[in-house]
C-alpha cells in the first residue's frame, strides 16, 4: 500500500513539470556575456524614461495676477512652455488680494494651483497658513536673480530658512520730478531747496510734496541714520528688536520733520493732491514708483525725470524693496514641474518679454540691465540700495503706528516722544495679535 501512494505521487510530480514547462515563454538560449549587459542596460534606460515621462504631469494650473496687461504677457509665456514640454498650463486670471483666501479651501480639495503669485511681504502669513512650499533651487538656477530679490523670498520658519517663491518682479521707489522747475537732486538737501525756492501754497505750488503718513516712502529717512524695523538678518528677524525710535531714527524724524509746515508741504497732503499737481505742472518733484510712469509720462512727455532717491547722511539712501513671486502651493503633487515652470517664466528671454508687455521690473539681473528707458534704469540703480520689506506676520502690526506716528511728524510734535510711543504701541500689537 505504502510503494503504490510513493508511486503515484512520483506520477502526479512528473505531470507538474510537464504542465509548467509547457506553460514556459520561449527565450533564445543566451550564451554571450557583453549581449546579457547591453540587454539590461537598454531596459534599465527604457524603465527610467518611462519613470521620468509617468512623473510629468498632464498639465499645470497657474493662478495668475488679472491685471490685463500681466495676463497677457503669462498667456504666451506658458504657451510657450508648453509647446517646449508638452505639458498644458491652465492659466486661471485670479486677483494676488484674493488668492490666499482661495487656496486655504480649494487647496484641500484638489482644486487649488500649482503656482500661485503673491507679493513676498505676505511669505510670513502664506508659510504660517501652510500655503506655500519651500523651494531647492541649485545656486547655479539662482545666479541670475538680483540679490535684493533672492533675499526678499527667503524665510525662516521653525529655525529653517528657505526660499519660497521664485521671484518676478522687483519695484522701489525714488524721485520723480519737473525737468522745467528743477534739476535732478543729488542730495536730501537739493529737495529741501528745491521746496523752499519753488514753493507758493496760495498758487498751489510746491517744490516738493510727500505724502506725511506713508511708511513705505518714509522709509529712508529712518533707515540712513541707523533706524530699522526689525533687528536680525532679512528673513531671520527679531521682531523683540524694533530700530523706529532709537538714536538714528529720532535723528530721521527731525529731518523728515523739516519739510513740513511754515510754508513748505501742508500736513494734510494726500495722494491724490499729490499725482494731481504733479501731472498738472505745479510740482517740482514727488516720491512714487514704476506704476506711475504711465500717467506722469503721458502729462510731462520729455519734461519728466526721474533720480534715485537722494543721498542722505553721505551715502545713498536706502529704499524699501518689494517682491512678487512665484509659490509652489503646498498641496500642488507637482512640485519639481512648477518649479522649473515658475523658473521658465523668469527667465531672461521672458523676463524682457514680461516686461515689455506689463512693465513691470524683472528680477533677472541681466533683463533688468538691458533696459534702455531711462527712467526704468534709473530705478534698478535705486534697486542696488533697496532692502526687502520685512515679511515676517508681524510686519502688519507696524504700519498704523508708524504711520500715524509720522502724521504727529508733519504737525509738528517732537520726534523724541512721538516716536518711542509708537513703538510702544507695535510690541502692544504685536502682543496682542499672538504673532511672536
Amino acid at each position: 500500500m505504502r510503494n503504490i501512494k510513493l508511486f503515484l505521487a512520483l506520477i502526479t510530480l512528473l505531470f507538474a513539470i510537464v504542465i509548467i514547462t509547457a506553460c514556459a515563454p520561449d527565450r533564445e538560449e543566451e550564451t554571450n556575456t557583453d549581449s546579457n549587459q547591453e540587454s539590461t542596460s537598454e531596459d534599465t534606460a527604457k524603465e527610467s524614461n518611462d519613470s521620468a515621462e509617468a512623473d510629468k504631469p498632464e498639465e499645470l494650473t497657474v493662478w495668475a495676477n488679472d491685471e490685463e496687461e500681466q495676463l497677457e504677457a503669462i498667456e504666451k509665456i506658458a504657451a510657450d512652455y508648453e509647446e517646449q514640454n508638452d505639458i498644458t498650463i491652465n492659466v486661471v486670471p485670479k486677483s494676488m488680494l484674493d488668492q490666499l483666501d482661495e487656496l486655504s479651501l480649494a487647496g484641500p480639495e484638489g482644486r487649488g494651483p500649482d503656482l500661485f503669485f503673491q507679493p513676498h511681504d505676505r511669505t510670513g502669513d502664506i508659510v504660517a497658513q501652510g500655503l506655500a512650499q519651500p523651494l531647492d533651487i541649485s545656486d547655479e538656477l539662482l545666479a541670475d536673480y538680483s540679490d535684493a530679490s533672492l533675499a526678499s523670498v527667503q524665510y525662516d520658519f521653525e529655525g529653517s530658512n528657505d526660499m519660497y517663491g521664485v521671484p518676478a518682479v522687483i519695484e522701489t521707489y525714488g524721485i520723480f520730478y519737473n525737468k522745467d522747475i528743477m534739476d535732478e537732486p543729488q542730495t536730501i538737501d537739493d529737495l529741501l531747496t528745491a521746496l523752499e525756492e519753488n514753493t507758493d501754497a496760495s498758487q498751489d505750488k510746491f517744490g516738493f510734496l510727500m505724502k506725511p503718513n506713508d511708511l513705505y516712502f518714509s522709509y529712508p529717512f529712518f533707515k540712513s541714520f541707523g533706524g530699522y524695523i526689525f533687528g536680525g538678518d532679512i528673513g531671520e528677524y527679531d521682531t523683540s528688536d524694533i530700530g523706529l525710535a532709537n538714536e538714528g531714527a529720532i535723528e530721521g524724524g527731525e529731518l523728515y520733520q523739516s519739510f513740513f509746515g511754515d510754508g513748505k508741504i501742508p500736513p494734510s497732503t494726500t495722494t491724490d493732491v499729490i499725482d494731481g499737481l504733479f501731472t498738472e505742472g505745479k510740482v517740482g518733484a514727488v516720491i512714487n514708483g514704476p506704476w506711475s510712469i504711465p500717467s506722469y509720462t503721458e502729462a510731462l512727455g520729455d519734461s519728466l525725470g526721474f533720480a534715485p532717491f537722494p543721498e542722505m547722511d553721505g551715502q545713498g539712501a536706502q529704499s524699501l524693496v518689494g517682491v512678487k513671486a512665484w509659490m509652489v502651493s503646498y498641496y500642488s503633487d507637482n512640485t519639481e514641474w512648477a518649479t522649473d515652470l515658475a523658473l521658465f517664466m523668469t527667465n531672461e528671454e521672458n523676463q524682457k518679454h514680461y516686461f515689455d508687455v506689463a512693465g513691470e521690473l524683472p528680477t533677472n539681473t541681466s533683463a533688468l540691465e538691458s533696459i534702455e528707458d531711462p527712467i526704468f534704469s534709473s530705478f534698478s540703480q535705486q534697486i542696488e540700495n533697496g532692502v526687502p520689506m520685512p515679511s515676517t506676520p508681524q510686519m502688519s502690526q507696524v504700519w498704523e503706528p508708524m504711520n500715524n506716528a509720522l502724521q504727529f511728524l508733519a504737525e509738528g510734535e517732537d520726534p523724541s516722544s512721538v516716536l518711542p510711543e509708537a513703538v510702544e504701541q507695535i510690541k502692544t500689537n504685536i502682543d496682542a495679535s499672538g504673532a511672536q
